[in-house]
Protein backbone atom coordinates (compact mmCIF):
# COMPACT_ATOMS: atom_id res chain seq x y z
CA UNK A 1 0.00 0.00 0.00
CA UNK A 2 1.43 3.54 -1.22
CA UNK A 3 2.08 5.94 1.66
CA UNK A 4 -0.85 8.18 -0.17
CA UNK A 5 -3.23 5.13 0.09
CA UNK A 6 -2.20 4.54 3.43
CA UNK A 7 -3.40 8.02 4.36
CA UNK A 8 -6.59 8.17 2.38
CA UNK A 9 -7.28 5.12 4.58
CA UNK A 10 -6.51 6.56 7.98
CA UNK A 11 -8.48 9.81 6.99
CA UNK A 12 -11.44 7.98 6.29
CA UNK A 13 -14.31 8.88 8.81
CA UNK A 14 -12.08 11.06 11.11
CA UNK A 15 -13.92 14.15 12.67
CA UNK A 16 -10.76 15.96 14.16
CA UNK A 17 -7.54 16.21 13.38
CA UNK A 18 -5.29 18.42 15.82
CA UNK A 19 -3.14 20.13 14.41
CA UNK A 20 -4.64 20.11 10.88
CA UNK A 21 -2.17 18.21 9.36
CA UNK A 22 -1.49 16.06 12.05
CA UNK A 23 -1.39 12.83 9.69
CA UNK A 24 0.77 13.61 7.97
CA UNK A 25 3.52 14.88 10.15
CA UNK A 26 3.69 12.25 12.42
CA UNK A 27 3.22 9.67 9.35
CA UNK A 28 6.57 11.55 7.67
CA UNK A 29 8.05 11.43 10.87
CA UNK A 30 7.63 7.63 11.40
CA UNK A 31 9.07 7.12 8.31
CA UNK A 32 12.16 9.41 8.93
CA UNK A 33 12.76 7.71 11.87
CA UNK A 34 12.33 4.78 10.75
CA UNK A 35 10.12 3.32 13.34
CA UNK A 36 6.64 2.77 13.91
CA UNK A 37 3.70 5.43 15.65
CA UNK A 38 2.59 4.90 19.18
CA UNK A 39 -0.87 5.07 18.87
CA UNK A 40 -2.81 5.79 22.24
CA UNK A 41 -6.27 4.63 22.96
CA UNK A 42 -7.18 5.42 27.08
CA UNK A 43 -10.47 3.70 28.44
CA UNK A 44 -12.08 4.18 31.96
CA UNK A 45 -13.70 0.93 33.04
CA UNK A 46 -16.96 2.31 33.76
CA UNK A 47 -19.30 -0.19 32.63
CA UNK A 48 -18.36 -3.95 31.31
CA UNK A 49 -20.13 -3.59 28.49
CA UNK A 50 -18.15 -2.64 24.78
CA UNK A 51 -20.51 -1.38 22.04
CA UNK A 52 -20.84 -0.28 18.67
CA UNK A 53 -19.76 3.21 19.36
CA UNK A 54 -16.71 1.99 21.15
CA UNK A 55 -16.39 0.03 17.53
CA UNK A 56 -15.79 2.95 15.52
CA UNK A 57 -12.42 3.80 17.06
CA UNK A 58 -11.36 0.72 17.81
CA UNK A 59 -11.83 -0.14 13.66
CA UNK A 60 -9.75 3.23 13.18
CA UNK A 61 -7.11 1.21 15.57
CA UNK A 62 -7.18 -1.63 13.63
CA UNK A 63 -6.07 -0.07 10.49
CA UNK A 64 -3.05 1.32 12.62
CA UNK A 65 -2.21 -2.30 13.57
CA UNK A 66 -2.48 -3.76 10.44
CA UNK A 67 -0.06 -1.16 9.36
CA UNK A 68 1.86 -2.82 12.15
CA UNK A 69 1.85 0.58 13.70
CA UNK A 70 2.20 -0.27 17.72
CA UNK A 71 -1.33 -0.06 19.49
CA UNK A 72 -1.26 1.30 23.21
CA UNK A 73 -4.34 0.55 25.20
CA UNK A 74 -4.83 2.62 28.76
CA UNK A 75 -7.07 0.80 31.05
CA UNK A 76 -7.55 3.59 33.19
CA UNK A 77 -7.92 2.06 36.75
CA UNK A 78 -6.98 4.87 38.51
CA UNK A 79 -8.80 7.56 36.74
CA UNK A 80 -12.17 5.60 36.75
CA UNK A 81 -11.94 5.71 40.84
CA UNK A 82 -12.51 9.64 40.21
CA UNK A 83 -14.88 9.74 37.68
CA UNK A 84 -14.95 11.86 34.69
CA UNK A 85 -18.57 13.42 33.88
CA UNK A 86 -17.72 13.09 30.01
CA UNK A 87 -20.49 16.02 28.63
CA UNK A 88 -22.88 15.10 31.64
CA UNK A 89 -24.43 17.91 33.83
CA UNK A 90 -22.87 16.18 37.21
CA UNK A 91 -20.00 13.80 38.73
CA UNK A 92 -20.19 10.52 37.49
CA UNK A 93 -19.57 8.13 40.47
CA UNK A 94 -16.66 6.61 41.52
CA UNK A 95 -16.58 2.61 41.12
CA UNK A 96 -14.63 0.69 44.13
CA UNK A 97 -11.42 -0.94 42.98
CA UNK A 98 -13.20 -4.24 42.87
CA UNK A 99 -15.31 -2.99 40.18
CA UNK A 100 -12.82 -1.12 38.01
CA UNK A 101 -10.81 -4.62 37.91
CA UNK A 102 -13.93 -6.83 37.26
CA UNK A 103 -14.92 -4.46 34.37
CA UNK A 104 -11.05 -3.65 32.97
CA UNK A 105 -10.58 -7.56 32.00
CA UNK A 106 -14.05 -7.58 30.43
CA UNK A 107 -13.02 -4.94 28.43
CA UNK A 108 -9.58 -6.92 27.71
CA UNK A 109 -11.67 -9.89 26.41
CA UNK A 110 -14.25 -7.49 23.76
CA UNK A 111 -10.97 -6.04 22.40
CA UNK A 112 -10.26 -9.20 20.85
CA UNK A 113 -13.07 -8.73 18.62
CA UNK A 114 -11.75 -6.18 16.80
CA UNK A 115 -8.01 -5.84 17.69
CA UNK A 116 -5.12 -7.83 17.80
CA UNK A 117 -4.28 -7.98 21.46
CA UNK A 118 -1.64 -10.09 21.18
CA UNK A 119 0.10 -7.18 19.15
CA UNK A 120 -1.10 -4.58 21.16
CA UNK A 121 0.32 -3.09 24.55
CA UNK A 122 -1.96 -3.47 27.56
CA UNK A 123 -1.45 -0.79 30.39
CA UNK A 124 -3.21 0.48 33.51
CA UNK A 125 -2.54 3.52 34.55
CA UNK A 126 -2.28 2.74 37.88
CA UNK A 127 1.45 1.99 37.31
CA UNK A 128 2.35 5.67 37.51
CA UNK A 129 -0.43 7.80 38.97
CA UNK A 130 -1.15 5.16 41.66
CA UNK A 131 2.68 5.54 42.78
CA UNK A 132 2.76 9.92 42.23
CA UNK A 133 4.01 11.54 45.58
CA UNK A 134 2.47 14.74 46.32
CA UNK A 135 4.99 16.76 45.43
CA UNK A 136 4.56 15.30 41.61
CA UNK A 137 1.20 15.70 41.77
CA UNK A 138 1.21 19.36 42.59
CA UNK A 139 3.87 20.12 39.83
CA UNK A 140 1.85 17.90 37.35
CA UNK A 141 -0.96 20.72 38.69
CA UNK A 142 1.25 23.76 38.03
CA UNK A 143 1.38 22.98 34.34
CA UNK A 144 -2.05 23.74 33.64
CA UNK A 145 -4.29 27.26 34.80
CA UNK A 146 -7.78 27.51 36.10
CA UNK A 147 -8.69 29.33 33.10
CA UNK A 148 -7.75 26.52 30.77
CA UNK A 149 -9.69 23.70 32.49
CA UNK A 150 -12.56 26.18 32.34
CA UNK A 151 -12.32 26.09 28.55
CA UNK A 152 -14.05 22.27 28.86
CA UNK A 153 -17.34 22.44 27.84
CA UNK A 154 -19.04 20.49 30.87
CA UNK A 155 -17.30 22.35 33.40
CA UNK A 156 -18.08 25.69 31.83
CA UNK A 157 -21.85 25.45 31.53
CA UNK A 158 -22.35 23.73 35.20
CA UNK A 159 -20.13 26.25 36.48
CA UNK A 160 -22.71 28.99 34.69
CA UNK A 161 -25.73 26.75 35.92
CA UNK A 162 -23.98 27.20 39.76
CA UNK A 163 -24.03 23.04 40.23
CA UNK A 164 -21.22 21.86 41.93
CA UNK A 165 -17.83 21.17 40.07
CA UNK A 166 -15.15 19.33 42.89
CA UNK A 167 -11.66 19.90 42.40
CA UNK A 168 -10.57 16.23 42.14
CA UNK A 169 -12.79 16.54 38.48
CA UNK A 170 -11.00 19.48 37.25
CA UNK A 171 -7.91 17.34 37.90
CA UNK A 172 -8.88 14.51 35.32
CA UNK A 173 -7.87 16.08 32.32
CA UNK A 174 -4.48 16.68 33.30
CA UNK A 175 -4.12 12.75 34.52
CA UNK A 176 -5.51 11.91 31.38
CA UNK A 177 -3.02 13.62 29.98
CA UNK A 178 -0.08 12.17 31.69
CA UNK A 179 -0.66 8.80 30.47
CA UNK A 180 0.35 10.22 27.63
CA UNK A 181 3.91 10.87 28.94
CA UNK A 182 4.51 8.18 30.74
CA UNK A 183 4.17 5.81 27.08
CA UNK A 184 5.03 8.88 24.38
CA UNK A 185 2.55 8.64 22.43
CA UNK A 186 2.36 9.62 18.99
CA UNK A 187 -0.74 9.87 18.62
CA UNK A 188 -4.38 9.60 20.59
CA UNK A 189 -7.66 8.22 19.21
CA UNK A 190 -11.09 9.21 20.80
CA UNK A 191 -14.14 10.27 20.38
CA UNK A 192 -14.99 13.94 19.59
CA UNK A 193 -16.32 14.05 23.55
CA UNK A 194 -12.55 13.19 24.07
CA UNK A 195 -11.20 16.36 22.07
CA UNK A 196 -10.35 18.23 25.28
CA UNK A 197 -8.95 15.15 27.02
CA UNK A 198 -6.95 14.10 24.12
CA UNK A 199 -5.23 17.63 23.84
CA UNK A 200 -4.44 18.12 27.23
CA UNK A 201 -2.02 15.14 27.01
CA UNK A 202 -0.54 16.59 23.98
CA UNK A 203 -0.01 19.79 26.13
CA UNK A 204 1.95 18.27 28.94
CA UNK A 205 3.71 16.50 26.13
CA UNK A 206 5.43 19.92 25.56
CA UNK A 207 5.55 21.56 28.44
CA UNK A 208 8.01 18.60 29.19
CA UNK A 209 10.56 19.69 26.13
CA UNK A 210 8.53 16.24 24.14
CA UNK A 211 6.80 16.48 20.67
CA UNK A 212 3.54 16.52 21.07
CA UNK A 213 1.01 13.98 20.45
CA UNK A 214 -1.56 14.29 17.43
CA UNK A 215 -5.52 14.12 18.55
CA UNK A 216 -7.53 11.83 15.96
CA UNK A 217 -11.13 12.17 17.09
CA UNK A 218 -13.90 9.84 15.63
CA UNK A 219 -17.81 11.24 15.38
CA UNK A 220 -19.83 9.77 18.18
CA UNK A 221 -22.19 7.04 16.84
CA UNK A 222 -25.77 7.72 17.73
CA UNK A 223 -27.51 4.89 19.56
CA UNK A 224 -30.93 2.91 18.37
CA UNK A 225 -32.98 5.79 20.01
CA UNK A 226 -31.49 8.47 17.50
CA UNK A 227 -31.44 11.02 19.98
CA UNK A 228 -27.86 10.59 21.65
CA UNK A 229 -24.83 9.30 21.50
CA UNK A 230 -24.80 5.54 22.57
CA UNK A 231 -24.43 5.43 25.77
CA UNK A 232 -25.02 2.52 28.52
CA UNK A 233 -26.19 4.96 30.53
CA UNK A 234 -29.12 5.76 27.75
CA UNK A 235 -30.22 2.40 27.41
CA UNK A 236 -29.78 2.84 23.64
CA UNK A 237 -26.70 1.02 22.84
CA UNK A 238 -25.65 -2.37 20.65
CA UNK A 239 -23.34 -4.33 22.62
CA UNK A 240 -20.03 -6.04 21.26
CA UNK A 241 -21.32 -9.36 23.08
CA UNK A 242 -24.95 -9.06 21.87
CA UNK A 243 -26.68 -12.37 20.43
CA UNK A 244 -26.84 -12.45 17.09
CA UNK A 245 -30.82 -12.04 17.11
CA UNK A 246 -30.18 -8.98 19.51
CA UNK A 247 -27.52 -7.36 17.83
CA UNK A 248 -29.70 -7.79 14.64
CA UNK A 249 -32.98 -6.83 15.90
CA UNK A 250 -31.41 -3.83 17.51
CA UNK A 251 -29.76 -2.71 13.75
CA UNK A 252 -33.29 -3.11 12.34
CA UNK A 253 -35.17 -1.02 14.99
CA UNK A 254 -32.88 2.29 14.43
CA UNK A 255 -34.59 5.49 12.25
CA UNK A 256 -34.53 5.76 8.99
CA UNK A 257 -32.12 9.21 9.77
CA UNK A 258 -29.55 7.13 10.51
CA UNK A 259 -29.14 4.98 7.75
CA UNK A 260 -26.29 6.66 6.09
CA UNK A 261 -24.14 6.81 9.57
CA UNK A 262 -24.19 3.73 10.42
CA UNK A 263 -23.60 2.28 6.88
CA UNK A 264 -20.11 4.93 7.12
CA UNK A 265 -19.38 3.85 10.82
CA UNK A 266 -20.48 0.15 11.48
CA UNK A 267 -20.51 -1.48 8.41
CA UNK A 268 -17.14 -3.28 6.83
CA UNK A 269 -18.05 -2.04 3.21
CA UNK A 270 -16.03 -0.62 1.00
CA UNK A 271 -15.96 2.88 -0.01
CA UNK A 272 -17.61 2.07 -3.44
CA UNK A 273 -20.00 -0.37 -2.04
CA UNK A 274 -21.61 2.00 0.83
CA UNK A 275 -21.85 4.62 -1.98
CA UNK A 276 -23.39 1.79 -4.19
CA UNK A 277 -25.92 1.72 -1.44
CA UNK A 278 -26.51 5.10 -0.44
CA UNK A 279 -27.27 6.00 -4.21
CA UNK A 280 -29.78 3.18 -3.93
CA UNK A 281 -31.42 4.81 -0.67
CA UNK A 282 -31.69 8.24 -2.76
CA UNK A 283 -33.28 6.46 -5.75
CA UNK A 284 -36.12 5.49 -3.32
CA UNK A 285 -35.21 1.80 -2.22
CA UNK A 286 -37.23 0.52 0.81
CA UNK A 287 -34.97 1.39 3.63
CA UNK A 288 -36.02 -1.73 5.22
CA UNK A 289 -33.57 -3.23 2.58
CA UNK A 290 -30.70 -1.59 3.42
CA UNK A 291 -31.49 -1.93 7.10
CA UNK A 292 -31.18 -6.15 6.47
CA UNK A 293 -27.64 -5.56 4.93
CA UNK A 294 -26.24 -3.30 7.38
CA UNK A 295 -27.60 -5.89 10.00
CA UNK A 296 -26.29 -8.52 8.16
CA UNK A 297 -23.02 -7.24 8.01
CA UNK A 298 -22.34 -6.49 11.67
CA UNK A 299 -23.37 -9.78 12.89
CA UNK A 300 -20.74 -11.54 10.85
CA UNK A 301 -18.32 -8.98 12.14
CA UNK A 302 -18.82 -9.62 15.85
CA UNK A 303 -20.19 -13.16 15.11
CA UNK A 304 -20.41 -15.15 11.72
CA UNK A 305 -21.84 -15.15 8.25
CA UNK A 306 -24.19 -18.37 9.21
CA UNK A 307 -24.99 -16.51 12.34
CA UNK A 308 -25.74 -13.47 10.65
CA UNK A 309 -27.82 -15.27 8.14
CA UNK A 310 -29.65 -17.04 10.86
CA UNK A 311 -30.38 -13.90 12.55
CA UNK A 312 -31.79 -12.60 9.39
CA UNK A 313 -34.10 -15.30 9.26
CA UNK A 314 -35.03 -15.80 12.57
CA UNK A 315 -36.24 -11.49 12.06
CA UNK A 316 -38.13 -12.34 8.61
CA UNK A 317 -40.30 -15.87 10.73
CA UNK A 318 -40.61 -13.47 13.92
CA UNK A 319 -41.51 -9.61 12.80
CA UNK A 320 -42.42 -9.53 8.88
CA UNK A 321 -44.32 -13.25 8.47
CA UNK A 322 -45.83 -14.99 11.34
CA UNK A 323 -48.95 -14.05 13.35
CA UNK A 324 -48.77 -13.06 17.08
CA UNK A 325 -49.65 -16.59 18.19
CA UNK A 326 -46.93 -18.54 15.69
CA UNK A 327 -44.08 -15.88 17.39
CA UNK A 328 -41.20 -18.00 19.61
CA UNK A 329 -41.49 -17.02 22.48
CA UNK A 330 -39.19 -16.61 25.47
CA UNK A 331 -40.56 -19.32 28.07
CA UNK A 332 -40.26 -18.14 31.91
CA UNK A 333 -41.54 -19.45 35.14
CA UNK A 334 -43.87 -17.15 37.33
CA UNK A 335 -41.59 -18.76 40.59
CA UNK A 336 -38.47 -17.85 38.68
CA UNK A 337 -39.49 -13.87 38.49
CA UNK A 338 -38.68 -11.83 41.87
CA UNK A 339 -42.24 -10.52 42.21
CA UNK A 340 -42.96 -9.23 45.46
CA UNK A 341 -46.40 -11.74 45.20
CA UNK A 342 -47.00 -14.24 42.99
CA UNK A 343 -50.45 -13.80 43.50
CA UNK A 344 -51.25 -11.01 42.85
CA UNK A 345 -49.18 -8.76 40.08
CA UNK A 346 -49.67 -5.34 38.13
CA UNK A 347 -48.41 -5.45 34.09
CA UNK A 348 -45.72 -3.11 34.80
CA UNK A 349 -44.00 -5.08 37.69
CA UNK A 350 -43.96 -8.31 35.18
CA UNK A 351 -42.88 -6.46 32.41
CA UNK A 352 -40.04 -4.87 34.60
CA UNK A 353 -38.84 -8.04 35.63
CA UNK A 354 -39.29 -9.68 32.13
CA UNK A 355 -36.83 -6.92 30.63
CA UNK A 356 -34.99 -5.77 34.06
CA UNK A 357 -32.34 -3.41 31.95
CA UNK A 358 -35.55 -1.32 31.24
CA UNK A 359 -36.73 1.84 33.68
CA UNK A 360 -40.15 1.55 35.08
CA UNK A 361 -40.84 4.72 33.21
CA UNK A 362 -40.12 3.22 29.94
CA UNK A 363 -41.75 0.52 30.40
CA UNK A 364 -44.79 2.22 31.47
CA UNK A 365 -44.76 4.77 28.56
CA UNK A 366 -44.44 1.71 26.65
CA UNK A 367 -47.43 0.25 27.84
CA UNK A 368 -48.97 3.88 28.14
CA UNK A 369 -48.65 4.15 23.65
CA UNK A 370 -49.82 0.61 23.23
CA UNK A 371 -46.80 -1.41 22.47
CA UNK A 372 -47.15 -3.96 25.23
CA UNK A 373 -49.61 -6.51 24.36
CA UNK A 374 -50.63 -9.68 26.18
CA UNK A 375 -51.95 -12.73 24.48
CA UNK A 376 -52.12 -10.94 21.29
CA UNK A 377 -54.22 -7.42 22.34
CA UNK A 378 -52.65 -4.41 23.45
CA UNK A 379 -52.59 -3.32 26.94
CA UNK A 380 -52.53 0.13 28.14
CA UNK A 381 -53.16 0.29 31.64
CA UNK A 382 -49.98 -0.77 33.50
CA UNK A 383 -51.42 -0.82 36.82
CA UNK A 384 -53.86 -3.84 35.53
CA UNK A 385 -53.74 -6.53 38.21
CA UNK A 386 -52.77 -10.01 36.53
CA UNK A 387 -52.18 -13.59 38.67
CA UNK A 388 -51.59 -16.98 38.34
CA UNK A 389 -55.17 -17.53 37.34
CA UNK A 390 -54.13 -15.66 33.95
CA UNK A 391 -51.41 -18.05 33.17
CA UNK A 392 -50.12 -18.71 30.40
CA UNK A 393 -49.55 -14.83 29.38
CA UNK A 394 -48.19 -14.59 25.73
CA UNK A 395 -46.35 -10.83 26.57
CA UNK A 396 -45.04 -9.19 23.40
CA UNK A 397 -42.58 -5.74 24.99
CA UNK A 398 -41.90 -3.09 22.30
CA UNK A 399 -41.23 -4.65 18.89
CA UNK A 400 -38.43 -7.09 19.40
CA UNK A 401 -39.31 -8.90 23.33
CA UNK A 402 -41.56 -11.81 23.52
CA UNK A 403 -41.98 -13.75 26.55
CA UNK A 404 -44.47 -16.90 28.04
CA UNK A 405 -44.89 -16.35 31.63
CA UNK A 406 -46.07 -19.98 32.55
CA UNK A 407 -47.10 -21.42 35.90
Amino acid sequence: MTTVDQLSLLKENVEIFLPDHALEEKLALAQKENRKLIIKLGFDPTAPDLHLGHAVVLKKLRQFQDLEHTIVIIIGDFTARIGDPTGKNKSRPPLSAEQVQRNAQTYVNQLSKILDVSKCQIRYNSEWLGTMDMTHTIQLLSQVTLAQIMQRTDFNNRFEKGLPISLHELAYPLLQGFDSTQIHADIEMGGTDQLFNCSMGRQLQESVGGPGQAVLCMPLLKGVDGSAKMSKSDHNIIGLTDAPQEMFGKIMSIPDALLPEYLHLVTDFSPAQKQQLLSQLKQGENPMVLKKKIGVNVVQQYHSAEAAEQALAFFHNQFQNKRFEEKEFIQVSLAALPLKSLDSFSLLEVCKELRPEESKTNLRRLIEAGSVTVNGEKATDSHNLLGPESLPLKIKIGKRSFFEVLA
